[in-house]
């Protein structure tokens, strides 16, 4: 079987088996639960109606390496929870939506299920995810940062428990910085502090300032929507005076023009050719590996902000499906897992970090010993409180996402015209949000 049919094949049958699933939700709409009562900040399990209850809690990938970690969590659970057992699953990334689905419309739905933001989001707008808007307490609900917790808001519902996640810092040569003239300990807070930045860079040294980031998010991070009210929202005369000044910043030298892969951007910075890039934790091993001189000299501090103050974060989450047999005591033993004890005690054992306020004030994170990895993980936790997973209420992420990707790729690395591409970017994500 080619490649294009066997893609085909798996959408043509999530298509199919989403419709079951919504079927079924439909039929199982008298399941929903109450809001409950304002008590306390943990959920308790309903000891009434749990007797004998068996919930399945699927994960993505963390067998065997934290086996150990789970094991006492659901043992220390079960405990505080008599009655209640955890059956713990893990599953490979690449087989955990197709299993998700076929199992929710065999009615053989797990309880607690680990989904990145992407998928719940695109889960949730079929209607196949409990709402914990409802079924937690605002007190409850008040212990993750609000941007990450409101990254799976559907029309005033949250459908998924935020848990660990990752974000992006800023990382900076310093010998390139200071040549420049520029001040490392005053370094850019915002977006347009960090392109003036790269223009003294390139004036001054001949370097490029930062490697870009040429994808939808970006446009996110400059205050401006993508989609709104079921439409393409992008194509304005804003939007695009914000591009232009990208291709203007590309033709002066001042970022390159070519969106390298990771291991590509990764060389630029270790060669000395570029002296600012946003990445993640994991572009510190790949450093200090290919230029050990240039980690020396490398120091980490938080993003600089678009003009709507927020930060692209990478995060997992939890999620309870409408068919669950025990909603209740899903939502109890979700809540239980990422709550802000047994989220630090993950980003102990994972070098994650938590999504919850209590758990990112802890002195594990701010051990800074100096050292570039030291520097990131404070970096990183400082800017939880402006963390977003963006894609807010917008139906079919993953596909407007490739759309408006490969339109500003053609626009900044092929130079097609700007307006062309966003006419044409504007007509193919209206038909993919009209679906």
């Amino acid at each position: 079987m080619s490649g294009l049919k066997k893609v085909l094949l798996v959408a043509m049958m999530f298509i199919f088996v989403l419709g079951i699933l919504v079927a079924c939700n439909e039929e199982e709409s008298g399941k929903e639960v109450d809001a409950p009562e304002e008590s306390g900040k943990e959920v308790e399990a309903p000891k009434d109606k749990v007797e004998n209850t068996s919930v399945e809690f699927w994960t993505i990938s963390l067998q065997p390496t934290f086996n150990d970690y789970f094991n006492e969590l659901i043992a220390n659970y079960e405990k505080e929870n008599p009655g209640v057992k955890i059956d713990w699953k893990d599953f490979p990334y690449d087989a955990i939506q197709n299993k998700l689905l076929t199992s929710i419309a065999s009615k053989q739905a797990p309880d607690v299920v680990n989904l990145n933001t992407e998928l719940a989001s695109q889960m949730a707008s079929k209607g196949a995810l409990t709402d914990f808007n409802k079924q937690l307490t605002e007190e409850q609900r008040s212990i993750y940062f609000d941007g990450i917790y409101n990254s799976t808001v559907v029309d005033n519902g949250a459908y998924a428990l935020p848990w660990y996640t990752g974000i992006p810092v800023l990382y900076i040569n310093t010998d390139l910085v200071e040549k420049a003239g520029l001040d490392i300990n005053n370094p850019p807070q915002t977006k347009a502090d960090l392109a003036n930045w790269g223009k003294q860079i390139q004036e001054k040294t001949g370097t490029f300032g930062y490697v870009f980031t040429m994808e939808t998010r970006s446009i996110l991070e400059e205050g401006f929507k993508v989609a709104e009210g079921g439409k393409a929202a992008f194509n304005n005369d804003e939007v695009k005076a914000y591009i232009q000044s990208n291709i203007e910043l590309i033709k002066a030298g001042v970022i390159p023009k070519d969106i390298p892969a990771f291991a590509q951007q990764v060389q630029l910075f270790g060669s000395e050719q570029v002296a600012m890039i946003i990445s993640s934790s994991s572009f510190i091993n790949q450093l200090k590996t290919a230029s050990p001189d240039v980690y020396k000299k490398t120091i980490a501090v938080p993003a600089p902000l678009g003009k709507a103050g927020i930060r692209f974060t990478n995060s997992m989450n939890l999620v309870v499906p409408n068919a669950s047999d025990n909603v209740e005591a899903a939502t109890a033993f979700a809540h239980y897992v990422t709550n802000d004890a047994n989220q630090l005690a993950f980003s102990k054992v994972a070098s994650t970090l938590p999504s919850t306020k209590a758990a990112a004030k802890d002195e594990f994170f701010y051990k800074n010993d100096g050292t570039l990895e030291g520097q990131a993980l404070t970096a990183s936790v400082e800017s939880l409180d402006k963390a977003s997973d963006f894609y807010l209420g917008i139906e079919n992420a993953n596909d407007v996402n490739k759309a408006f990707n490969k339109r500003l790729q053609n626009i900044y690395i092929n130079e097609q015209d700007l307006n062309a591409e966003l006419d044409a970017a504007e007509k193919e994500i209206n038909d993919i949000l009209s679906r």
